[in-house]
């Protein structure tokens, strides 16, 4: 399957962590709003956490096994979307 927002079958699990209501995740809220639905129509097995919290800044967790997770800030306070900072661990 090719289209927009469709993921590589080794991703496990996506998770997006944001503030509902701060101005520096209103990007991230408009993001989902609008691409949600068809990254859900388009990898109906993968799961597309959203987890929200007061103050937090956003995040965005991918993960591709069972050990290792890919933890990139979701978006600037400008609103464009940018690898602010790339880490991959393992537990």
């Amino acid at each position: 399957m090719s289209g927009k927002y469709t993921f590589t079958k080794a991703l496990k699990e996506v998770r997006f962590h944001f503030c509902q209501t701060s101005e520096h995740s209103a990007a991230t809220r408009s993001f989902l709003s609008r691409a949600y639905p068809t990254m859900k129509k388009n990898n109906p097995h993968t799961p597309i956490m959203i987890r929200e919290a007061l103050g937090i800044e956003p995040k965005v967790f991918a993960r591709y096994g069972m050990w290792e997770t890919l933890m990139e800030k979701a978006f600037d306070p400008d609103g464009s979307a940018q690898n602010m900072g790339r880490r991959s661990w393992k537990s």
